[in-house]
């Protein structure tokens, strides 16, 4: 049985994980964590989400009760999460991170803090975007200079970053195959006399508006035809589901840092290949 904690147990995506976990063979809540000051703090966290959910008491000290747990999961905030890493990686427990919004500066850490324990990070983890970036890879090798590529991402009015950590990775991907520097080519906005798109340029355009949960659509646009690939989803369940997936593999795993395509063995597949 794998133990679990689960960080901003008092958020949406908090709550989610811990109710899809309770339904889940295998796994575990043993700890709730919040920030100090939340309300659900000190809260028997199944009382505060409803019948039949675990009896756990929310704490804001995850170093306190870490010791209980195999893996940490955690959607909160990219400054947040590097501490939890820092904690799990001190404990030497597993820790998957869904946050978004990462410097530089904050990467590089996490790069360091993933080398004493094992870490899963991943801007989305929904087993259906995963699988999108597969064949993104696939499908940009096939296509290459011949066509334009934009992304189109839309999210609730609460989004705090932009573009989604998802777009991002998406134009990565993309990127990487065609041979392109996603910091010089990447147009984040369009207006005015702009002159005639360049050929290197990768169109990355947001969307906020809403309770939209996730929405990304990647053109590519040939003289004649385009090709759209589109991933809608319909609520947060799918990106708890792909955590939960993760904390039980990553228990398993050696020290380092992981993605979703690891979780999901798409990195064994190459992308000539499918």
């Amino acid at each position: 049985m794998v133990k679990a904690i689960v960080t901003g147990a008092g958020g949406k995506m908090g709550s989610r994980i811990i109710s899809l976990i309770s339904s889940t063979d295998g796994i575990q809540v043993v700890g709730a964590i919040e920030v100090a000051g939340h309300p659900v703090v000190g809260r028997d966290i199944g009382h505060s989400l409803g019948p039949g959910m675990p009896r756990v008491m929310v704490s804001d000290k995850l170093a306190e009760c870490i010791d209980r747990a195999d893996v940490v999961i955690d959607f909160t905030h990219h400054q947040a999460s590097v501490s939890y890493l820092k904690i799990a990686s001190e404990k030497n427990r597993a820790i998957v991170i869904g946050s978004t919004g990462f410097s530089p500066d904050e990467m590089t850490t996490v790069r360091s803090l993933a080398e004493k324990t094992r870490c899963v990070l991943a801007p989305n983890m929904s087993v259906g975007v995963n699988v999108m970036l597969k064949v993104l890879e696939y499908c940009s090798g096939i296509l290459s200079e011949d066509y334009d590529v934009e992304i189109v991402e839309a999210h609730h009015h609460l989004k705090k970053d932009a573009p989604s950590g998802t777009a991002l990775q998406m134009a990565r991907v993309i990127a990487d195959r065609l041979g392109r520097d996603l910091e010089k080519d990447a147009v984040y906005e369009r207006r005015g006399l702009i002159g005639e798109r360049s050929k290197k340029e990768i169109g990355i355009q947001t969307i906020r508006a809403g309770d939209i949960v996730g929405e990304h659509t990647v053109i590519f646009g040939g003289i004649g035809e385009r090709l759209e690939f589109t991933h809608r989803a319909h609520s947060r369940d799918n990106f708890a589901k792909g955590a939960i997936r993760a904390a039980q593999w990553l228990v398993h795993q050696p020290n380092g840092l992981y993605d979703m395509q690891d979780v999901l063995g798409l990195k064994n597949i190459r992308a000539t290949g499918l």
